[in-house]
C-alpha cells in the first residue's frame, strides 16, 4: 500500500501505509506539495500504520515546517500502540495533536 492523500476546502488527509519509511518520502512530498494557503489543518491518519522509521518521523517534521508552528495544525491520528510508543519516546505529542 502507498500514501493517499485527499484535500478538501481548508483541510489535508494523508493516509500512511503499513510501512511508513524512507520508502514513502516522494509519495509524502507529493501530499503536502498540494498544501495552499486556504488549508489550515492537516490530519495524518496512521490506522494501518504498524512500522516508522527515523525518516517517517523527519517527514512529519518536515510537514509540521509546512504547517507552522501551531501545534493545533497536524493531527496524527488512529495510532497503534506500537506506533504511539516511538511517537511518544520522540515527544512528538509535545509537536503534534495525538489522537
Amino acid at each position: 500500500m502507498s500514501i493517499t492523500f485527499s484535500t478538501t476546502d481548508n483541510k489535508l488527509t494523508i493516509n500512511t501505509p503499513e510501512r511508513f519509511d524512507f520508502g514513502s518520502h516522494k509519495e509524502f512530498r507529493s501530499a503536502i506539495a498540494t498544501i495552499n494557503p486556504n488549508i489550515n489543518h492537516a490530519c495524518i491518519d496512521m490506522r494501518m500504520t504498524g512500522y516508522v522509521d527515523s525518516s517517517a518521523l523527519g517527514m512529519l517534521l518536515m510537514l509540521k515546517s509546512k504547517m507552522g508552528n501551531n501545534k493545533e495544525a497536524v493531527s496524527l491520528i488512529n495510532t497503534r500502540p506500537e506506533v504511539k510508543k516511538i511517537l511518544d519516546i520522540a515527544n512528538f505529542g509535545q509537536l503534534f495533536s495525538l489522537r
